[in-house]
Formats: C-alpha cells, sequence, structure tokens
C-alpha cells in the first residue's frame, strides 16, 4: 500500500473499509500506513504512544484485528509467539531473519509452488503464504 500520509485520506480509508474512524484507529493506521513496513503489535504500541500519548494494549490488538479482517493489513505468523502486521496487502511472500528479526519482501515470482495438496472437501484454497526463514552463515 502506498503511504497515507494526510488525517483525509486515512478518514477516507477507514470509511471505505466500513471501519468508524476513532481517533484511536487513526493513530494506529498512522503509523502503520506511514510506509511499507512490516511491524509487530508491540512495536506499533509504542510508536502509537510515542507520538500520541496513551492508547492500550487491548486497543492496538483489537484495531489491528479488525484492520486485518477488512483488508486493510496482512497478519504474518511467523510462529505463534510471533506476528507481524504488514501493510502491504497484494500477493507477496517473505523472508524472515531467525537472528535479526528481520521480515522482508519476497516476490510470488521468485517463488515456484505450482502443486498445491488438493482442500478438503467443503473448503477452497484462499491462498498460499511462504517465510523463507533465513540466518547468517557460520
Amino acid at each position: 500500500m502506498d503511504p497515507v500520509s494526510s488525517r483525509a485520506d486515512r478518514v477516507a480509508m477507514l470509511q471505505a473499509h466500513d471501519i468508524k474512524p476513532t481517533q484511536q484507529r487513526l493513530q494506529i493506521a498512522e503509523v502503520i500506513f506511514e510506509y511499507p513496513q512490516h511491524l509487530s503489535a508491540d512495536q506499533i504500541l509504542e510508536r502509537v504512544n510515542e507520538r500520541n500519548g496513551h492508547v492500550s494494549k487491548a486497543t492496538v490488538y483489537n484495531t489491528l484485528g479488525l484492520f486485518a479482517s477488512r483488508g486493510l493489513i496482512r497478519e504474518v505468523t511467523i510462529d505463534p509467539s510471533k506476528v507481524f502486521y504488514d501493510s502491504t496487502t497484494h500477493h507477496h511472500h517473505h523472508i524472515y531473519n531467525v537472528d535479526t528479526g528481520m521480515l522482508i519482501d519476497l516476490d510470488p515470482a521468485a517463488v515456484d509452488v505450482r502443486t498445491l495438496p488438493v482442500a478438503p472437501p467443503g473448503t477452497v484454497i484462499e491462498g498460499v503464504d511462504v517465510v523463507v526463514r533465513v540466518r547468517p552463515r557460520v
């Protein structure tokens, strides 16, 4: 997603996704959509509170869940204890550096996923997310 720099643009973006643009949601959106990035909920909480005073951890988590469910951001789960929120929503994969904790985008054309299993009865495959884990060579 391109940076969403003005408050009016953030209000319009939230409204376009049927999200009421409360002050706290706008503050969280300001951090997330500043530029394409991958942030944890704690990083978002810290940045919002550095800029705007106090927003609770519960509000940040609830807002991130709402934004993800409405397609504004993507949740990238590295493991059950490490989730990033990605402001880039188009189809792409990721490279995760296990030593530094950095997550970077990976063009889907760089990954060959030609054969997928048949979806269980009554389901369809919604998408494929690839996370390539790397670490420095020793």
